[in-house]
């Protein structure tokens, strides 16, 4: 067992991974095997195929749910009780709090203007002649990873003096302006917008191409009619389009808000957290495995959780009021 957790060189690592695959292998066969009897009682066969997707989701999921829950009530080392001290500290700290204002920051921005940006890009190249290509460039940030887009970004917002060469973008821009070089990921709340600006940047070509896909959707004849009315373009979009597509329109919001919440890559890349950038995720990494707070740690994650669960009770009730609707 030892010798599978602890692989030096290339050839070990190779045989951990064939054992991986032949272990793989055998359960697919028994499971297969099983379930191929022709008296088999069915309990078997639903077991077979969920019992070993349910022990991961078990041990992969529940079981650290469950831990880190309890962990959230103990001290740092992990030793004592301290019932709801953790929580008084993250709202009694203010730095603590900046975080989660910085987080509600997130997901109230990114979502809204990442959708509004979609939809107004997905109506007005929607049947154009360049459609194909003008989504297709959109949707490339969505291609890369956030590691990429921060280091892109932070390119782009990288600072000279003014009287120096210029190799960000937004401050060359400036100075051709003639305005002054900015620092601007150092002074809050300017650099937690910039920051945003990169996930909305990614997440614009998602929503354009969910959004795009249901405005296509909407029928024809109801279209014809709504300009037989002698409608105008504002009132196509805002009588017609809009409220056609908002069931997609909620699908997307959500989506994007319960992506922002878990986004962690943008800040710890662009800023580390620091000069007041720090988010819950990225402030759970650095409390618990970098400053060892486990305790305030586990209290960051459960209470991103909690953040979490109200979007998708949302979600989940707006699209069984879509289902009724049809």
């Amino acid at each position: 067992m030892e010798f599978l957790l602890n692989t030096g060189t290339p050839v070990e690592k190779f045989i951990v991974m064939g054992i991986a695959i032949l272990l793989f292998v055998a359960v697919m066969a028994i499971v297969l095997f099983l379930t191929d009897r022709p008296r088999m009682p069915q309990w078997i066969t639903v077991l077979a195929f969920l019992g070993p997707a349910a022990v991961l989701v078990v041990f992969g999921l529940v079981y650290p749910a469950i831990r880190t829950i309890i962990n959230s009530f103990r001290s740092d080392n992990g030793q004592e009780w301290v019932a709801l001290a953790n929580y008084g500290d993250v709202f009694g700290n203010s730095a603590l709090r900046l975080v989660l204002l910085n987080t509600v920051l997130w997901v109230v921005l990114v979502p809204l203007v990442s959708t509004a940006v979609g939809l107004v890009y997905a109506v007005l190249v929607d049947r154009t002649r360049f459609e194909k290509l003008a989504k297709t460039l959109v949707f490339l940030p969505m291609a890369i990873s956030m590691v990429g887009a921060s280091i892109i970004w932070k390119f782009v917002y990288d600072f000279k003096p003014t009287e120096r060469p210029q190799t960000g973008l937004a401050n060359q821009l400036l100075v051709w302006l003639g305005f002054d070089s900015q620092q601007f990921l150092l002074t809050w709340p300017w650099n937690t917008f910039f920051l945003i600006a990169v996930m909305v940047w990614i997440q614009s070509g998602f929503a354009m191409t969910i959004l795009s896909a249901s405005i296509k959707a909407i029928p024809d004849d109801i279209i014809e009619a709504a300009k037989l009315d002698g409608v105008t373009n504002w009132q196509m979009f805002r009588s017609v389009t809009v409220p056609s597509i908002r069931p997609a329109v909620v699908v997307v919001i959500t989506t994007i808000a319960m992506a922002t919440l878990k986004v962690f890559d943008i800040v710890f890349t662009m800023t580390g957290g620091n000069f007041d950038t720090s988010i819950v995720a990225n402030e759970f990494y650095t409390r618990s495995f970098v400053r060892g707070e486990g305790g305030i740690g586990a209290t960051l994650a459960v209470l991103l959780f909690v953040m979490v669960i109200p979007i998708v009770v949302y979600n989940v009730r707006q699209m069984k009021l879509a289902e009724e609707q049809r």
